[in-house]
């Protein structure tokens, strides 16, 4: 079976004008520009299945918007091929925009002086919506969402987080097959994070989409993905299982240890790597394929109140690959 998404050698370049300082630099460039040529995307592959939640990482500059804008069709690939749904996004058939969404943290497509369901009408006309299915679509979401108090509000008089709500509920109103999610949490408290994680790992499982997403909020791929794609400097770095990837990144547990009395240092180093130790507290790294070993020795050879096994924090594995940690690669298994 075909991939819902696949990207091949995917490239997307630009020329960037660089200009000198100055009255003598902008005289200079009247008569004699200088370009340098920016990599957004450098030669990148993957392929998505029907129905998969991919996590699409990278900094700040890495490729992760132009990614999803060439495969949304915004953009023209400089190079390489794409499909989605087996349509060619550039060509921008409108069998397939009928398809898809692109839903971007950062901007709005609702009107801002009327309330939203004024844009869900518009965007009902544009995608040729019957009355009966806008009308079915429109109460699944505000059962999902809770809707119904803010499509009568202006959406300048909205909070952040049902203003997100609102375009979400605009983007999904066409039932689309492939979810293009661009920081769809920047901004918003823990609590309405949560709402909108839920709300998506919902959609996806009721109408079987394929949902990739950025995030700069671990916490929103941990909850919502199980396959990472790393991108960094238009590079791909790894696609691949997340757990994988934390254990080839850190090869190690940590053991947060709470004591009935003080240890010193050099009786628990004799567990562990002692990341810390603080009165009744420590904290130990030790080798993951030790740990069942280390926890059973522990227990029968000091005295503790408490034990917990935890995994890196997910954030300090990510930096450490954005820092160098993995070479980019076309494919990492």
């Amino acid at each position: 079976m075909a991939p819902q998404i696949s990207v091949e050698d995917l490239s997307k370049h630009y020329q960037v004008h660089e200009k000198d300082p100055g009255l003598a630099g902008s005289l200079r460039a009247f008569f004699a520009r200088k370009y340098k040529t920016v990599k957004a995307v450098d030669r990148v592959t993957f392929n998505i299945d029907s129905g998969e939640r991919v996590g699409f990482l990278g900094p700040n500059g890495a490729g992760k918007t132009t990614t999803l804008k060439v495969l949304s069709g915004l953009l023209y690939p400089t190079s390489g091929a794409t499909r989605v749904m087996g349509f060619t996004p550039h060509k921008r058939e409108a069998a397939y925009l009928r398809r898809f969404t692109l839903v971007m943290g950062q901007k709005q497509q609702l009107l801002w002086d009327l309330p939203a369901i004024e844009t869900f009408l518009i965007n009902q006309a544009i995608y040729e919506i019957s009355k009966a299915d806008f009308e079915a679509t429109l109460k699944e979401l505000d059962q999902l969402l809770e809707l119904g108090p803010l499509l009568r509000k202006q959406v300048r008089k909205l909070s952040l987080g049902e203003r997100m709500k609102c375009e979400l509920a605009a983007a999904l109103l066409h039932r689309p097959q492939v979810l293009f999610l661009d920081e769809p949490t920047i901004g918003l408290d823990v609590t309405m994070q949560v709402r909108i994680r839920d709300f998506v790992a919902e959609y996806n499982a009721r109408y079987g989409a394929t949902v990739i997403l950025t995030s700069h909020y671990m916490a929103d791929v941990t909850a919502l993905c199980s396959r990472l794609i790393v991108i960094d400097k238009g590079r791909l770095l790894y696609d691949g299982d997340f757990k994988a990837l934390i254990e080839r990144m850190a090869p190690y547990k940590i053991i947060k240890l709470q004591l009935p009395h003080p240890l010193p240092e050099g009786r628990l180093a004799a567990f562990g790597e002692v990341q810390s130790s603080e009165g009744l507290n420590a904290v130990l790294r030790i080798p993951r394929a030790r740990a069942t070993e280390t926890a059973a020795r522990i227990l029968s050879e000091i005295e503790v109140d408490d034990v917990t096994f935890e995994d890196p924090p997910v954030e300090d594995i990510i930096r450490d690959v954005f820092a160098g940690g993995l070479i980019p690669t076309e494919k990492t298994p």
